[in-house]
């Protein structure tokens, strides 16, 4: 195989794998939004059938001992997934981002065409995700919202309990423990999130690879 072949046939292989990243990164897309819909149906299905049990509280209490457990598993295991979604598609974006910068040397035209500033992360300094800062950046992704929701469930079974164990008069105390319950629920999970997202930071930052590319293009 002669120079002109090998370089052919490396332009193949690398169009082959940026059309491969981009499915993978719409199909994380799309797998999240499918474990999000999963979980917010169960939730809205056993809301609705709790209502039904409610006029009974022989049944409503073992109802709510089984299912709320249930829901904030199936919670769990839903927001930890939709954490690896978001990271898998961080990792196509940043696999796409070296294939552009490659597609910027070619001629004098492609570094118009394939400009850093024209593109998105890790090419760009910016994105619109950190417009308002990391906390909000944090708080507003898919599974921070689902994490959100979950948390409310085991707030609400938390009150649930402690209010049948502590009685009709003790309301007060039981509402603020399912309410801290939630907070430090939420809480951990931010933390959780932080966590996984600094530990899969890739070893060239976007301040680093692609420098370059942003002073040229």
């Amino acid at each position: 195989m002669d120079e002109k072949e090998r370089q052919s046939a490396f332009m193949s292989a690398l169009v082959t794998e940026h059309f491969v990243l981009q499915t993978a990164a719409n199909a994380t897309v799309s797998e999240a939004g499918a474990r999000a819909s999963l979980y917010i149906f169960s939730l809205s299905s056993s809301l609705v059938a709790m209502g039904f049990v409610s006029r009974s509280r022989e049944v409503f209490m073992p109802f709510v001992a089984t299912v709320l457990p249930a829901l904030f598993l199936l919670g769990v295991f839903t927001v930890i997934r939709l954490v690896d979604n978001a990271i898998e598609n961080r990792q196509c974006l940043i696999g796409i981002a070296r294939i552009r910068s490659y597609y910027r040397t070619l001629t004098p035209e492609a570094a118009v065409y394939f400009a850093a500033r024209e593109g998105r992360w890790p090419e760009t300094l910016s994105t619109p995700a950190l417009r308002l800062g990391l906390l909000v950046a944090f708080i507003t992704t898919m599974a921070s919202m689902v994490a959100f929701v979950n948390s409310i469930v085991a707030g609400a079974g938390v009150t649930l309990l402690a209010g049948d164990l502590l009685g009709g008069d003790r309301n007060s105390l039981a509402l603020l423990l399912g309410v801290t319950a939630a907070v430090v629920l939420m809480a951990a999970f931010l933390a959780y999130q932080r966590w996984r997202y600094r530990i899969s930071e890739p070893a060239e930052s976007p301040e680093g690879h692609w420098e370059a590319d942003r002073r040229t293009g």
